[in-house]
């Protein structure tokens, strides 16, 4: 069983810089491809970023598309988003998901397991 674990979230200013991250555990974290979703208050779960694992391919909403790079650490089981230009609109719970052996990018509804999410709040 596939675990995740996402961290780094908090509330800060328009402009400001924030990072998350997202640790695995419980399985072969270099074959998944690995996505960052996030979730508004009264809105639907949205794509953010994925990277997937054969190649390290990035993919962005283009919302964010040029503020937020995601990356991996095979080494370390984790994933990470850094995020600049932060905007109030960003405001949100982000997830991090894991598609276990998917090649490119995965439909949401090929991410097998879920992280608890981190608040990420951007005040105006």
């Amino acid at each position: 069983q596939v675990q995740l674990v996402e961290s780094g979230g908090g509330l800060v200013q328009t402009g400001d810089s924030l990072r998350l991250s997202c640790v695995a555990s419980g399985g072969t974290f270099s074959w998944y491809a690995m996505g960052w979703f996030r979730q508004a208050p009264m809105k639907e779960r949205e794509f953010v970023a994925a990277i997937s694992w054969r190649p390290a391919t990035t993919y962005y909403v283009d919302s964010v598309q040029g503020r937020f790079t995601v990356s991996r650490d095979n080494a370390k089981n984790t994933m990470y988003l850094q995020m600049s230009s932060l905007k109030p609109e960003d405001t949100a719970v982000y997830y991090c998901a894991a598609a276990p052996g998917r090649i490119g990018l995965p439909r949401e509804s090929e991410y097998d397991y879920w992280g608890q999410g981190t608040q990420v709040t951007v005040s105006s």
